[in-house]
């Protein structure tokens, strides 16, 4: 029997990754990663956070020409996911523009707005402070879809009278593919955005409407794991007319990949980080928010919840720590890349096994307690080396963890073991040490 493939693209805060999986052997046969470099600078909005579509398309494209043409001829479905919360905006029907190579059909945004991300600060306590409370157990906080589409209906509305759809970056990807004029959003994307009732799978559409929301700008909701449509032309040479999956969020993506058993815990450390378990197939989440509560509860698979400790500073802290210091050598005339003084940090670390050098990491706040940064204490002459300081940065990101979802949490649902995964746990082995050292459970 010939071979057949499905495969998988993830649009990432900082890079687009691709594989193609043999339906037949069950095993990732191609993968391919590349940086999107996609930030931009909105200067005229303070604390924005936002990235450029055609740069992600970009580095999409790259992932895709990376794979054998004569494996994508044989894809039969495509799965997408991607980071969760952020929105851009297009224009129905003109949302990009496609050509076609010696490569096949390929698609260029156009009428697309920036994306704004999760990591955006500009919605501040006193707005939030003016918009209705959802009826959802979630709460909202800045970044999220509804609350920077609130934001534009307050201080740009002309913004969005350009725009007639919207959605995450990786709706609006699915939508390309498939040709459709609007979007549909799983579930777990749309519980990142806000005022999105997971009960009954719909948005606040009556609270919403009553406060002035462009209600047309709601994407429809559809199940998770559900078809969103099927590619409407030839792509990198995956045929017209093959499945494309509704998009996911990565977060439950890289939790499924992950969870092997109904006691595993996920720790992810990406660009931000995430520890998580399982419920219990009956639990029915809060009717209200918890603003106050470090840990929420996000729609999984088939009806379930993950109990899950969202921290905004993770991988991002080290990336911050590595900008600080090249930014400085720079100024002091010394040129050297971002990867090599990575890699020089982590070395250090490793060979300062502890430290009494006290790091609170949270320079991004966190959603339950925005207005609490970062702190460095019990600073002496014996411990401010490279060495001791990114080791206590490490250990920070992960102390902040436990604080969130503290172990005996873990141990107090069943938790056996915790499985490990994301690009800075992978590539930074002073974090992994200190998981190891925070919770009193193997690390997988």
């Amino acid at each position: 029997m010939a071979a057949k493939y499905v495969l998988g693209m993830d649009l990432g805060t900082s890079s687009v990754k691709t594989v193609l999986f043999d339906s037949q052997s069950k095993i990732v046969t191609d993968r391919c990663t590349f940086p999107t470099n996609s930030d931009v600078n909105n200067k005229a909005v303070e604390h924005a956070k936002e990235q450029d579509p055609a740069r992600i398309i970009a580095a999409l494209d790259q992932c895709m020409a990376a794979l054998p043409q004569e494996k994508l001829n044989k894809v039969v479905c495509i799965g997408v996911s991607g980071q969760m919360h952020g929105v851009v905006f297009w224009k129905s029907k003109t949302g990009c523009k496609w050509s076609n190579s010696d490569a096949g059909h390929r698609f260029v945004p156009q009428d697309v707005s920036h994306l704004i991300t999760w990591q955006d600060g500009r919605c501040s306590s006193d707005f939030f402070a003016s918009l209705p409370k959802p009826e959802s157990h979630l709460s909202v906080a800045t970044g999220f879809g509804c609350a920077s589409i609130f934001w534009y209906t307050r201080h740009r509305p002309e913004f969005l009278s350009e725009f007639s759809v919207a959605g995450t970056i990786q709706d609006y990807v699915v939508s390309m593919l498939c040709g459709s004029e609007g979007c549909v959003m799983t579930g777990q994307n749309a519980a990142s955005w806000g005022y999105f009732n997971t009960t009954n799978n719909q948005w606040n559409v009556e609270i919403l409407k009553g406060a002035g929301f462009p209600l047309h700008l709601l994407p429809v909701p559809v199940e998770s794991g559900s078809i969103a449509g099927r590619t409407r032309l030839e792509w990198h040479g995956i045929p017209a007319d093959t499945p494309v999956g509704a998009a996911l969020g990565d977060f439950q993506c890289s939790v499924y990949s992950c969870m092997r058993d109904k006691n595993d815990a996920v720790l992810n450390l990406s660009t931000s980080a995430q520890l998580t378990f399982a419920m219990p197939a009956d639990f029915t989440p809060p009717t209200a928010p918890d603003p106050l509560s470090p840990i929420a509860y996000f729609p999984y698979f088939h009806n379930t919840y993950l109990a899950v400790a969202a921290a905004l500073n993770g991988g991002n802290i080290m990336a911050m720590f590595v900008g600080m210091l090249t930014s400085w050598m720079k100024e002091f005339g010394v040129e050297l890349g971002e990867s090599e003084v990575y890699s020089t940090l982590v070395q250090c670390a490793l060979t300062q096994p502890s430290t009494d050098l006290c790091v609170t990491p949270t320079l991004l706040g966190e959603r339950h307690n925005p207005t609490s940064l970062g702190l460095v204490s019990n600073i002496s002459p014996a411990n401010i080396s490279l060495g001791h300081v990114t080791r206590g940065i490490c250990r920070g990101i992960l102390a902040n963890l436990a604080t969130m979802m503290p172990p005996q949490c873990l141990l107090d649902a069943g938790v056996k073991r915790i499985m490990g995964s994301g690009s800075a746990l992978s590539r930074n082995k002073v974090l992994k040490q200190e998981v190891e050292q925070m919770f009193p459970l193997p690390v997988v």
